[in-house]
């Protein structure tokens, strides 16, 4: 193919020819030939192009340093040859010199019509594909034969990851019309290599079974079947190297040394030994703590975060979180930039260290502005009214990680980080920016349940966290339930007052049946209104006061004797108003993903008003214990308690149930507690269960914290007001589970089985709820 941007009448006269040559033959021929190729300037009367057959002319003479009608020199064909190979576009390019006309020929390279992997399982393929395009390897782009061996050289080094050493790699470039070419890279995965052995040279204080339970990798673990710790990881083995360091150091031992580590892989590449040389050095007794540097006269204040304590053996864990404490107060004061460092004074013939901590407080700044970056959907006041740290205000650290974290609870991002800058040409001030990163805050789920009564029992909520970006919440939940049916509609404005008391809006309508009656012609119909406050009296503890009415009738003419009773003396509709108050306080680390800490919540609805008057009162707590890095426990328990007001029984509609998710697993939902005579189960007006959960992390999740499988043991029963709370009449059972905040939105499935039940309860194994986010 020929491309010209000018066709002149050709005169007759010699050819020269440069083309693109390796750095050594061009400087050979250089030397040889001199100036035998130079051409002497001329003026280009034409210029063609030739050999394109998919790359259009227009990206070559874009390229070109020089048109027609321009003076050619060897200089500006040199240039030219330079600007085509930086495209890439090209295997090899020469220019052509005849009469005056200059003919640039090209040799274009392929281009990738696909890449396909065969025989790979480690890894998905998708994952790989966007891998490779960073490396230029892509479909649509230029094959280059260097960019392909260095992708499989990456995806060795990926292999490597997974301890699979064995892997061998074969890339195959077939030939396609209109030259392009399919890249295949047939993969041999091999068996994984693992972990037959480590040793621990040079202790003599903790035996090397103590120190070999402190990694994460290990050689005998019976679970390794499950979370594969026996696979080699460098970057595994480096954590488990410092927490060596600082299970050495948080005992005395101020000059322990990882001298060597050695790792090697047997010839069949099936089996790694590591070896570790360590010198573990005296253990050292701190004498005293010392500070030196200027503390503005506040010592005795510093002197009370100081948790190095004198006669005790060091602690490297004592001093980082003595000095960070240093530093934190420091920025408490406005000075952003404090140094606070420790240097130990050793005493070898007596064991002893005094520890001297050193401070420098730099300069003192306030906060000239704060800017927030990344909400694309947030509104700015939304992010600021959550901040602590004031513009124009004293810089104060405390605030600002307060600031943070408040952010960070909205629960709106996926990220939330603030950085500091200092203002240009001034001495005393900085600048604030939080950066956030949205998130979906939409959810469309579903939940099901299947049993023998109801089969498949549906729920659906639509709810939106963030309307509009104006931090408000909107909801609405709809239960298909044979026997529970509900419409909500929920809003909460968290900022109903500048002071940040928050207001909530519930409208409703319930339909219940109660299960296993006779004849189910029956149902309790409640629509109800309510409206509660939530006022904050510290970051961590929020108390809640509301207001409500409702009105609850019961419809229908087969009744179980109960309602019949109740219908009797109280007619078929009886009216309420409950009075809410209420107090909640969340230590936890995640609310999504607790690993740590406590949430407590209390609520109390008081209906002195209206034909149903009661008291009902619900406890909740909850509590998450770390048990070592990759497992969790976690312990939820709830007690419910209601009684009448004025004389009156306590509303048979408002008692509590039981069984089900959120109370005993593999029974029925709402099946517990008291059964009419006509075998209809109407719950109770008192409830207790308690839920045990191991959380145990999934192999290959290890980006996808959310995701875990857990062991649950259950425990609970609802009772009347005429039954005696025994340990025989308590319900249990036992299962696991998996739960998932997957990029479709929340899920949890559960399979259990009873092991304390009575004949006649209803049985549910399988119960699990998802989730569509948008």
């Amino acid at each position: 193919m020929t491309d010209r941007m000018h066709v002149p009448a050709r005169s007759l006269g010699r050819t020269r020819h440069f083309r693109h040559a390796p750095l050594s033959l061009a400087i050979a021929l250089a030397l040889q030939v001199g100036s035998a190729w130079a051409v002497e300037p001329f003026v280009l009367k034409d210029i063609r192009v030739e050999g394109l057959q998919r790359t259009d002319a227009g990206t070559v003479f874009a390229a070109l340093p020089f048109r027609i009608g321009d003076t050619y020199t060897d200089e500006k064909g040199s240039a030219a040859l330079r600007a085509l190979f930086a495209t890439g576009l090209f295997k090899d390019v020469r220019i052509d010199i005849d009469n005056g006309v200059a003919v640039v020929i090209v040799d274009e390279r392929s281009v990738i019509a696909s890449i396909d992997f065969a025989g790979m399982k480690e890894f998905e393929k998708d994952v790989l594909v966007k891998s490779l395009k960073d490396f230029g390897i892509g479909e649509g782009l230029p094959f280059d034969k260097a960019l392909a061996d260095r992708a499989e050289q990456e995806l060795k080094r990926q292999y490597l990851t997974r301890s699979l050493y064995g892997v061998e790699i074969v890339t195959t470039v077939t030939p396609q019309e209109r030259n392009r070419v399919n890249v295949t890279f047939t993969v041999t995965e091999g068996a994984p290599s693992k972990i037959r052995e480590i040793r621990i040279v040079g202790n003599t204080v903790f035996s090397e079974g103590t120190l070999k339970g402190l990694f994460e990798l290990n050689d005998s673990s019976w679970l390794n079947f499950y979370l594969k710790n026996d696979r080699y990881s460098r970057a595994k083995l480096n954590a488990d190297l410092e927490t060596l360091r600082a299970y050495y150091l948080n005992r005395g031992y101020l000059e322990f040394e990882i001298e060597s580590t050695q790792v090697a892989i047997s010839s069949d590449k099936q089996d790694i030994s590591i070896t570790i040389n360590v010198k573990e050095g005296q253990p050292y007794t701190v004498t005293a703590v010392k500070l030196e540097g200027e503390y503005f006269g506040r010592e005795n204040e510093f002197k009370t975060l100081v948790t190095i304590k004198p006669g005790e053996a060091y602690r490297g864990e004592a001093v980082a979180e003595t000095t960070r404490a240093f530093v934190d107060r420091f920025g408490t004061f406005g000075y952003a930039f404090a140094r606070v460092d420790s240097r130990p004074e050793i005493n070898r013939s007596t064991g002893q260290v005094a520890i001297t901590l050193t401070a420098e407080p730099q300069r003192r700044v306030y906060v000239r502005r704060i800017s927030i970056a990344g909400n694309t959907r947030t509104r700015d006041e939304v992010i600021r009214r959550e901040f602590r740290q004031l513009e124009s205000a004293w810089y104060d650290g405390r605030k600002i990680k307060l600031s943070r974290d408040r952010v960070d609870r909205l629960g709106y991002f996926s990220d939330v980080s603030v950085d500091s800058a200092e203002v240009p040409g001034t001495q005393d001030q900085v600048d604030l920016t939080i950066t956030v990163k949205e998130k979906s805050t939409g959810a469309i789920s579903v939940g099901a349940g299947y049993s023998s009564a109801d089969k498949l029992a549906l729920t659906a909520s639509i709810k939106q966290e963030n309307i509009f970006g104006s931090g408000n919440y909107l909801g609405l939940e709809i239960n298909t339930s044979k026997h529970y049916k509900t419409l909500v509609l929920s809003t909460i404005d968290p900022y109903f007052t500048i002071d940040g008391i928050s207001r909530s809006l519930d409208l409703y309508y319930r339909t219940t049946q109660p299960i296993n009656s006779q004849g189910e012609e029956y149902k309790l119909v409640t629509p109800g209104a309510s409206v509660r406050f939530g006022v904050p009296f510290s970051e961590y503890d929020t108390v809640f006061l509301g207001i409500g009415v409702e009105q609850t009738e019961i419809r229908g003419t087969n009744l179980p004797l109960s309602y019949s009773n109740y219908q009797a003396e109280f007619g078929e509709k009886s009216s309420s108003v409950p009075l809410t108050l209420g107090w909640s306080r969340d230590s936890r680390d995640s609310a999504l993903v607790p690993t740590s800490g406590r949430y407590t919540r209390i609520n109390a609805d008081y209906a002195p008003f209206g034909d149903a008057k009661y008291l009902r009162i619900n406890l909740q707590g909850q509590q998450y214990i770390p048990l070592t890095r990759a497992f969790t426990f976690g312990v939820n328990a709830e007690i419910g308690y209601g009684r009448g007001l004025g004389g009156r029984p306590y509303p048979i509609f408002k008692n509590f149930f039981g069984g089900g998710l959120g109370t005993v697993r593999a029974f029925d939902q709402g099946s517990l507690g008291q059964v009419d005579v006509i075998g209809a189960y109407i719950g109770g007006n008192r409830r207790f269960n308690i839920n045990n959960e191991l959380y145990l992390p999934v192999p290959g999740a290890n980006a996808d914290r959310t995701l875990r499988i857990f062991l649950y043991a259950d425990a609970g029963n609802v009772w009347g007001e005429d039954e005696k709370v025994t340990l025989e009449s308590v319900r249990a059972s036992v299962g696991m589970g998996v739960s998932w905040i997957s990029p479709v939105g929340p899920l949890k499935l559960s399979y259990g089985t009873p092991v304390r039940k009575q004949p006649n309860d209803r049985i549910q194994r399988l119960q699990f709820q998802i989730g569509t986010a948008f």
